[in-house]
């Protein structure tokens, strides 16, 4: 029992270890063992460990540590055995490459969307991929559409507070249910500056065979190159017949936009 224990508590420490390059910044290994709660000792001799196992790597020269190939195999297997992700990709590259602008694949882990999918636009290019990354549901829109899942009382358990990014982001439940009871009867979500300024999305639900919300698609980029106000009827259509063709590969087979009563179970 002890040893089992001992073995969890190790296990616990390596992810700890991980976890602290979330961030995209190489590390020295005082900063790894100060993220982690760690000795700078136990730090040093997990890093050790990982770095034999290629779950991280040491560059010569700086003595900074940054994460390894093993975990970018792992990583893309796991996004490989994910039926969205496998329906989804090419469907949302190719949009980004017609529109021009950034496209979006995400589904709800716990409290927060978690991006299977991220394309670039010409006109929405990004120094970063946005791939296995969080964001928080109630200030994108593709979060709201994957809240539709949800009915009001269990948003509210999941969230108990909403936090505010920007001016823009909503901040109330109640403000959230009507803003959500629109995307449902629309069939589509917006979202402009309430997580950054300056940018926006429309995005859309998909579903799987049993006609749940599994996932959505978005379209995002600059405020000034989405234009939501000018172009949003036209976006619109196009996420949501993206996400709707999305939907059937994965086996839906109801009608095309499903009543605003089947978004709250």
């Amino acid at each position: 029992m002890a040893s089992e224990q001992s073995t969890n508590q190790s296990v616990e420490k390596a992810a700890s270890v991980l976890a602290a390059f979330l961030d995209g910044r190489a590390l020295r290994v005082s900063d790894v063992a100060k993220y982690a709660g760690l000795g700078q000792s136990t730090a040093s001799r997990l890093l050790a460990t990982l770095e034999s196992l290629e779950y991280v790597e040491r560059d010569p020269a700086s003595n900074l540590y940054r994460l390894g190939p093993a975990l970018l195999t792992l990583a893309g297997v796991a996004i490989n055995q994910h039926p969205v992700h496998r329906e989804a990709r090419q469907a949302a590259q190719l949009l980004a490459g017609s529109l021009g602008l950034g496209v979006n694949v995400a589904v709800r882990h716990g409290s927060s969307l978690f991006y299977l999918c991220n394309f670039e636009g010409r006109l929405a290019p990004k120094s970063f991929t946005l791939m296995g990354q969080r964001n928080p549901l109630h200030a994108t829109g593709i979060g709201k559409c994957l809240l539709l899942a949800l009915t009001p009382a269990e948003r509210r358990e999941l969230l108990p507070d909403l936090h505010r990014y920007t001016p823009r982001t909503i901040c109330d439940h109640d403000e959230l249910d009507a803003a959500l009871d629109l995307a449902a009867h629309r069939g589509y979500a917006t979202e402009v500056e309430e997580l950054a300024l300056g940018r926006s999305c429309v995005a859309a639900p998909i579903l799987d065979q049993s006609g749940s919300i599994v996932a959505a698609l978005s379209i995002s980029g600059p405020l000034s190159a989405l234009g939501l106000a000018d172009g949003e009827p036209e976006l619109a259509s196009t996420v949501i017949e993206v996400a709707d063709s999305i939907s059937v590969g994965l086996g839906y087979l109801g009608p095309r936009h499903a009543p605003a009563s089947q978004y709250h179970p």
